[in-house]
């Protein structure tokens, strides 16, 4: 499995093609749309917000509701484009009209500098804005749907939701009361900021107001657990088998992501080994189980059958109302940075896209192992594969 995604922020259209998702899987545009629908929504999100109503088109793979087992294309419109078609005109020559809204004061922390560097971009750093921007990311949700429905066809279940936004915190031994994804989900979704409980919403929405009433920008960071993987998938044998370090190279993919840890993480730094390592158990059941978690559900980049614990850190936005020091790259005179229309904070829905980024390689996984061709066979498969590992 294999996707690419194209579009800019205020093109006309965000595009992603797949190839590799089995013939036979079961898929309608109202399972994509619903998980577009989590990405838009999330307090502190901005206006673009209210001008998207994010919806899919299956352009390519997909009859009466069922892949194909060739190339999906999806295809999600940009209402926003309206506003832009002159600005972002493909095949109109540059004028003094449709180049007003040129950007010459790069972000703090922004890729506006380095990549007007990079391409040469001398003239107008939204050309590169309009691709880095975290719009892009509107496809990567979709692929992550996809993704989702074809793991759940083998009882694999992803979540993310919200672990802080700056100091506000949601206490992470609310999990406990949990017995499935599915119960924790049906109250992290029922708050705005995705948090464990009415506390940390409250307070997690108090942080957001307050930053944006100082004109800021927050970040935090976001948790996405993952249940029912088989045992083994991943490798040992070399380092970019390692299914744990796609996941992080996944995860640090994602705009403004800057750490990534699975269970314990930083955290087992300052312990000992008899207070890190999972021990193990066997009964007659479940075969061979681990007693504990802190490892995230992975030993030597392979899944162990325990939960999946990814977490990701998340800066703040570099756009603010009050912007920062920066330099004209035409004058070179020092001015403050460019404002684009942008979010307070954008860890409420970077929950959705880590999870959509952590079910796009767990399905990459499963598809390396087991037959992509159909999707009942790869079922078969794998429930044979998982009676092998019950008897070990």
């Amino acid at each position: 499995m294999r996707y690419t995604t194209a579009g800019e922020s205020h093109g006309p259209e965000e595009i992603a093609v797949i190839e590799g998702i089995p013939a036979g899987l079961h898929i309608t545009q109202a399972d994509i749309d619903e998980q577009l629908a989590r990405r838009q929504q999330g307090y502190g999100r901005g206006e673009r917000q209210k001008i998207e109503t994010d919806t899919v088109t299956f352009l390519t793979g997909v009859r009466h509701q069922l892949t194909l087992g060739s190339p999906i294309t999806l295809n999600v419109h940009n209402d926003d484009h309206n506003n832009w078609s002159k600005i972002m005109a493909p095949d109109d020559p540059a004028t003094s009209e449709n180049t007003l809204r040129k950007v010459l004061r790069p972000r703090p922390g922004h890729a506006d500098l380095v990549g007007g560097m990079k391409y040469r971009h001398h003239d107008d750093l939204r050309n590169v804005l309009e691709r880095s921007s975290a719009r892009e990311t509107t496809m990567r949700v979709a692929v992550g749907a996809v993704a989702k429905k074809l793991l759940s066809e083998i009882g694999v279940d992803v979540h993310g939701f919200v672990v802080n936004v700056g100091p506000a915190k949601s206490d992470l031994n609310d999990l406990t009361k949990y017995h499935d994804l599915n119960e924790l989900r049906l109250v992290t979704e029922s708050f705005p900021t995705r948090a464990l409980s009415a506390e940390a919403d409250a307070a997690i929405r108090e942080v957001i107001d307050q930053t944006k009433r100082n004109a800021n920008t927050v970040g935090g960071q976001v948790q996405v657990m993952a249940t029912g993987m088989p045992v083994g998938l991943g490798s040992y044998v070399s380092a970019d088998t390692k299914l744990d370090a796609k996941i992080a190279r996944a995860i640090v993919g994602i705009n403004a992501f800057k750490g990534v840890q699975f269970g314990g993480g930083f955290d087992n730094a300052e312990k000992f080994g008899d207070q890190v390592m999972d021990e193990i158990f066997w009964d007659e059941k479940r075969g061979f189980y681990r007693g504990s978690d802190n490892l995230g559900g992975f030993e030597g980049g392979m899944t162990t059958g325990e939960a999946i614990v990814v977490r990701g850190v998340v800066k703040p936005i570099p756009t603010l109302y009050r912007p920062m020091q920066s330099v004209d790259i035409d004058t070179h005179q020092d001015h403050k940075a460019s404002i684009e229309r942008s979010d307070t904070t954008a860890v409420t829905a970077a929950a959705v896209i880590a999870e959509a980024m952590v079910a796009i390689e767990l399905a990459k996984a499963v598809l390396d192992k087991f037959d992509a061709d159909n999707i009942d066979r790869m079922k078969e498969q794998v429930e044979r594969y998982r009676d092998e590992i019950r008897s070990f």
